[in-house]
């Protein structure tokens, strides 16, 4: 089969059908002004398209921010902590990071290279493995997670700004005394001022979160050094390396090993949508380098830091934090303290828009491309993620374990069946126009548009997976239940994936949109 690309032209006329039987209309809706010639409607916006090579934005630097910002984030640092709580000392935490951190560079390469060649994002991507209608499966999933945190991380961030109020304003603590709903008027509004500023940036587009993120970058790393230099001077410029509670021998390496392993697990929703990201990335090169700075050497500079803050205050009184936001709270001087809290308020913004709103935003334009584009698919997020009352779900163990759990553990086989797929059935030969088709002979339509053996992989390897997180037997391995569930996948959708082929490598640049739409 010819691997030259089709020329497709995007018709600006009445609605035809394609030689292939498929309708080619003008989308009445606003959403699409057209749909190429031979693509169908149900599955094609200019959100959903791949992106053009020429003008694409994303440099090594872009990338970098991304994990400048999303490494050091608040529920980052109290894991990481967590890790000198648990029994590890110094260069035992400095060792989990970075083994976690080439880990994940090796997978975020693998993920980030998917994007940078189809151009394409991850409800699509999932269209080559599960069909483009069991591609809503993944999507969903991913969404689901995404759409809950987005509005935890919101509150926990309005946690942050009611403290710089009250700084700012003492009488304004008089506000934070109510609750309508489970929050205080001062809550209420800490909550919805960030809730709006998010739903602005994003309106804008991928363009507005990529220059948001390279600004908040550098202000983060600037702002957590300096928190430790703080703190080390407040320790008299030492710290506490371990302590007393120390593991040693196999106990030490099995907690190292299994910190390292956690830490990947964290970032299981992340690599498996990375593709949402890299699909507007200058090169392979652009993202090796922007992974490489961004992941095991910025995970060290952070690993240098958690040991700084935790050491030193552990010197200082013997108490072990939670979070750098523990250690803003006792900055004496209101000036730098408010300065403080807008530092840690840029980041969970920036840490917010790339984890937990792009994801659900794409999951949804995905699901109803005719109706929802970026910016109105960015609107139901942001009203889902309010009317959930987030601050409740987070408050709840119930909903966190086993709704988010369950829904989290999910994300390790769906990653094993979409990398296997891609990489050893397809060896990366995609025929990026197919997944727009709903031809009945196209690459993608499988059985009704659902390949029935990527769900034969997943609903074993789900259920293995959901015995893992939930059943208290299986405690001994929950620190590798994401590696655990990945691997399963993969092996197991090697075992039932049709290699018959041939598969053609088909561009996408014909029907693509310029990366800055």
């Amino acid at each position: 089969m010819s691997t030259e690309p089709p020329t497709i032209q995007r018709d600006e006329a009445t609605p035809t059908t394609s030689p292939t039987g498929v309708l080619d209309a003008t989308d009445t809706t606003g959403v699409t002004g057209t749909v190429p010639a031979g693509l169908s409607p149900k599955l094609y916006n200019d959100d959903l398209a791949p992106t053009s090579r020429a003008g694409r934005r994303w440099s090594s630097y872009n990338i970098f921010t991304l994990w400048a910002n999303d490494v050091h984030s608040l529920g980052n640092y109290a894991f990481a902590i967590g890790l000198f709580a648990l029994g590890l000392g110094g260069w035992q935490i400095l060792t989990a990071l970075v083994l976690g951190g080439v880990f994940l560079f090796l997978l975020l390469n693998l993920s980030g290279f998917m994007g940078e060649k189809t151009g394409v994002p991850f409800p699509v991507m999932s269209r080559i493995s599960f069909g483009i209608r069991g591609a809503q499966i993944p999507a969903l999933i991913r969404g689901g997670v995404a759409i809950a945190w987005f509005g935890i991380q919101t509150y926990l961030a309005s946690v942050v700004l009611r403290i710089m109020l009250v700084a700012l304003f003492p009488g304004a603590a008089d506000l934070d005394t109510n609750r309508f709903l489970g929050l205080s008027t001062l809550g209420w509004i800490a909550f919805v001022s960030l809730w709006v500023i998010q739903v602005i940036i994003v309106s804008y587009g991928m363009e507005m979160i990529r220059r948001y993120e390279a600004f908040a970058g550098p202000v983060i790393l600037v702002t957590m050094v300096a928190l430790a230099i703080w703190m080390l001077s407040n320790a008299d410029w030492t710290i506490a390396w371990s302590t007393p509670d120390s593991l040693t021998g196999v106990d030490m390496w099995l907690q190292i090993i299994g910190g390292a392993s956690l830490w990947v697990a964290i970032y299981g929703t992340f690599v498996l949508n990375f593709c949402d990201f890299t699909r507007n990335a200058e090169s392979r090169k652009a993202i090796v380098r922007g992974n490489f700075w961004g992941i095991p050497l910025n995970m060290l500079l952070f690993g240098g830091i958690v040991v700084v803050l935790a050491g030193a205050q552990f010197r200082i009184d013997g108490r072990v934090i939670e979070s750098p936001s523990d250690i803003v709270q006792t900055v004496p001087n209101t000036f730098l303290l408010v300065l403080a809290c807008l530092a840690l308020l840029i980041l969970t913004v920036a840490v917010n828009l790339m984890a937990n709103f792009v994801a659900p935003i794409y999951a949804l334009s995905n699901l109803f491309p005719r109706h929802l584009n970026f910016r109105r698919a960015a609107l139901v997020t942001a009203i889902i993620g309010l009317i959930i009352l987030p601050w409740n779900l987070y408050n709840s163990p119930a909903v966190i374990n086993y709704f988010l759990g369950g829904l989290g553990a999910l994300l390790g086989p769906l990653f094993g069946i979409v990398m296997a797929d891609y990489w050893l059935v397809r060896r990366s030969r995609i025929d990026v126009p197919a997944l727009f088709s709903e031809a009945p002979d196209a690459a993608y339509h499988y059985r009704d548009g659902v390949n029935l053996r990527a769900i034969a992989a997943l609903v074993p390897t789900a259920a293995f997976a959901l015995v893992m997180a939930f059943v208290p037997a299986f405690d001994v391995v929950a620190e590798f239940s994401w590696f655990i569930g990945a691997g399963l996948g993969a092996i197991v959708y090697l075992a039932v994936a049709d290699r018959r082929g041939p598969f053609a490598e088909v561009s996408g640049e014909p029907i693509s949109v310029a990366s800055t739409h």
